[in-house]
């Protein structure tokens, strides 16, 4: 692709999202949806962040590659994400798993997953590819992470988080020189590498690469017929780009989106129930870690058309309010008191019943007299008359999934089977 001098990295590139994995520490929350399609913050979908921050980053050409249990994500892109209008070169492409190369592999990895698909990215001519994650919470500008992997001519520029260094241990580790060229790449260390001049932090990978597209094709095409390769980009690829080639870590601090509000750098994996529930909880604080009420970066969904939330019923003990919460459209809080909890769009929470730091997601009814507290609720959920959570954790953990922390998943399921025991 032949670039005029005064172009924008990002308008010469395109995004690959990789949202084909099934997330299976959010357990129940992902029986019937990906991750990816998980919903987040009170009217998005976790997918959103990442392609909200390439088309706010300028980017114009996306594909998303799905696999286990799509049909969630790809309805939400129908409905979300269909203003991509191909007159102004711009596309966005759904590229379900579905035997493209032959009649026997799905995506066997996520380089699998790019090169399955590389007549389609070939037909976009473009120069640069940014590899993402589907399901991360963060706002970042991709254009300045590309204009590094050009001004440093690497090969694959790696966007990295900075955490402290003993709890590196968790993630994939850049052993990087002082120029943040990466001469290592190692998977959860016990004793990481230090940043240089930093010596109480180490880098996590955060799995977001930014290539050129002529190489990378390159490296998918001999990938492809290597039967000792995964075919995955963090066990195969990028170690052997750091062994052979020109790595480059991109600091997360320095492309990071804030709006002056945030203490530090907002990322955020939300694999699991407690770290699921924990961030969307985050979004009820005073000033939140993330702020999502910045119109300058605004996060992109589908926005159902539905009426204003509403709080009734004015007496003492059956008063409807809610405190320190975020409640969406078409909610009802009837009679029922809510605090630092979070409402999705059509929630109902009915007189005498009480949620305290409760995830409701979406169209939950709350019947009542229940007592909710430390709760992740499922969609469609119907909670029981006089159900009480989150006073006693061995009765909890006998109908629903409790984790070691405290955090209570309810679904709908889970309800069913507690009735029928009981009668």
């Amino acid at each position: 692709m032949k670039a005029r001098a005064n172009q924008r990295l990002s308008a010469q590139a395109m995004a690959f999202v990789l949202a084909g994995g099934r997330g299976s520490r959010l357990k129940e929350l992902t029986d019937r949806r990906a991750k990816p399609a998980v919903p987040f913050g009170g009217k998005t979908r976790i997918i959103d962040f990442a392609l909200s921050n390439a088309l706010n980053s300028g980017i114009r050409k996306m594909a998303i590659a799905t696999q286990y249990k799509a049909h969630s994500l790809i309805r939400h892109m129908q409905r979300g994400w269909n203003f991509f209008r191909a007159e102004r070169n711009e596309y966005l492409d759904i590229l379900p798993a579905s035997q493209r190369m032959d009649e026997v592999n799905w995506y066997r990895g996520t380089a699998d997953a790019v090169a399955q698909n590389i007549d389609i990215i070939d037909s976009y001519n473009i120069k640069y590819v940014v590899i993402l994650a589907g399901d991360h919470i963060y706002k970042m500008d991709y254009e300045l992470m590309l204009q590094q992997h050009v001004a440093t001519g690497a090969d694959v520029t790696i966007g990295c988080l900075t955490v402290p260094r003993m709890e590196a241990v968790a993630f994939g580790v850049m052993h990087v020189d002082p120029d943040m060229r990466i001469t290592a790449f190692l998977e959860k260390p016990k004793d990481p590498p230090s940043i240089p001049g930093d010596p109480d932090n180490a880098l996590a990978s955060m799995g977001i690469y930014v290539f050129d597209w002529a190489f990378l094709r390159d490296l998918l095409k001999r990938d492809m017929v290597d039967n000792n390769s995964s075919h995955d980009f963090g066990n195969d690829l990028i170690p052997a780009i750091v062994k052979g080639g020109k790595a480059i870590a991109h600091k997360f601090a320095d492309s990071c989106v804030t709006s002056g509000l945030e203490d530090e750098p907002y990322w955020r994996d939300v694999g699991t129930i407690d770290a699921f529930w924990q961030a969307n909880i985050d979004l009820t604080d005073f000033v939140p870690k993330l702020d999502i009420y910045d119109n300058s970066w605004p996060i992109w969904t589908y926005s159902e058309i539905v009426p204003p939330a509403k709080f009734i019923h004015d007496e003492e003990g059956r008063r409807g309010m809610a405190i320190s919460s975020l409640v969406s459209g078409e909610c009802i809080v009837s009679g029922s008191q809510v605090r630092n909890s979070l409402l999705f769009t059509g929630v109902r929470t009915h007189s005498w019943s009480s949620l305290e730091y409760v995830v409701a997601l979406p169209r939950v009814t709350v019947h009542r007299k229940a007592e909710l507290t430390n709760c992740v609720i499922d969609s469609g959920v119907e909670i029981p008359e006089g159900l009480v959570v989150g006073r006693d954790g061995e009765e909890d953990a006998k109908w629903f999934r409790r984790t070691d922390s405290g955090i209570v998943l309810i679904t709908q399921e889970m309800l069913d089977r507690r009735a029928a025991k009981l009668g």
